[in-house]
């Protein structure tokens, strides 16, 4: 199995190095992968380590939901990608391009939002990027006008071009910073925690924006503290923990890792039901008031309906629930943290 379709898992927020999946030292760049690192690690004055090891690959073409809790050490981890900041140890690379040596290589074809949007209040949306796109030498003055409304156009605010940005609400005004780091074509857009103080409204525009994006073929790695976010618009993720990388890969492949789908069936009837999914074969029945669970096993839902109803049982809800992505996250490392903000 490649590695990119795997489940890296450190069992705990003070797993090892070797425990957390990360790519050996010698690891090379992968044309299949926008960013790759290896042993990653700062460590400030005083001896706090902020990162601690971290070993990366983000596929090329995936949306990358880079979670923790707060000072989890993922803006650190994204500062050093960037050249913002200098690791203490450990390589990485961005779209094949190993850093800190080819920036002027590969930093070109990356866009990035840290820490927040900054623009002029008392300027329009259209000039603030005009002045952003002015001070980019490697941006072509001649094709600004065109660049600068296509970019607006892509985060659906034409209509608010000429408005000053001091009257932009927050969903509004971080749409507008994804369109500063979109003026030219990017191959890997960065953004640090791009739904953080939005109200549902700026939330969902942020997340359908982003997904757009990556359908143009934009890899995204966008960082968030919020389960609930990143299961809802990433193909992949990473998990830190303490400055530590905990778990990483396909959504899919996690969910895949954690605890087996169960039935869950709604009856007044909990004790015949019980013994009949006992009688099917499935395992671990657990009755409660009104609900009776059981692991889903390799027989079909619909079938196991049919055999509760057949066997006169009052099926009030019948379903597969399978585990969130909070409860695989609780069962890999022990730990949870924030769901909703």
């Amino acid at each position: 199995m490649d590695r990119r379709d795997a489940v890296t898992v450190g069992t705990r927020a003070g797993a090892s190095r070797e425990d957390t999946g990360a790519p050996p030292p010698s690891a090379g760049t992968s044309d299949a992968d926008a960013i790759v690192t290896s042993g990653l690690t700062k460590r400030f004055r005083g001896g706090q380590v902020a990162v601690d090891g971290v070993g990366l690959a983000v596929p090329r073409g995936s949306v990358f939901g880079f979670l923790g809790p707060n000072g989890s050490g993922k803006t650190t981890t994204i500062r050093m990608l960037l050249g913002l900041v200098a690791p203490t140890s450990g390589t990485w690379s961005l779209l094949g391009t190993p850093m800190p040596d080819g920036p002027a290589r590969a930093l070109p074809r990356v866009g990035a939002v840290v820490e927040g949007p900054a623009f002029y209040p008392y300027l329009s949306g259209e000039a603030n990027l005009r002045r952003l796109d002015a001070a980019d030498p490697s941006a072509d003055a001649r094709t600004a006008p065109a660049r600068i409304a296509a970019a607006l156009e892509r985060v659906g605010l034409t209509a608010a071009a000429g408005k000053r940005y001091r009257t932009y609400s927050l969903g509004m005004r971080q749409r507008l910073a994804i369109a500063a780091a979109l003026l030219v074509p990017r191959e890997l857009l960065v953004l640090d925690e791009p739904t953080n103080g939005l109200d549902p409204q700026g939330t969902r525009e942020v997340r359908t924006l982003i997904r757009r994006i990556a359908e143009d073929g934009t890899t995204v790695f966008v960082s968030s503290h919020l389960l609930s976010e990143v299961e809802q618009m990433c193909t992949h993720v990473g998990v830190m923990r303490a400055g530590r990388l905990v778990a990483q890969g396909p959504i899919a492949a996690l969910r895949a890792s954690g605890e087996e789908p169960r039935l869950r069936v709604e009856t007044p009837d909990t004790d015949a039901a019980a013994a009949v999914l006992a009688g099917a074969g499935l395992g671990d029945v657990r009755a409660a008031d009104g609900e009776v669970t059981a692991v889903a096993g390799a027989r079909a839902p619909e079938e196991i309906c049919a055999l509760l109803v057949g066997e006169g049982v009052a099926v009030r809800g019948f379903g597969v629930v399978r585990p969130t992505l909070e409860e695989v996250f609780v069962g890999l490392t022990g730990e949870g943290f924030d769901v909703d903000g």
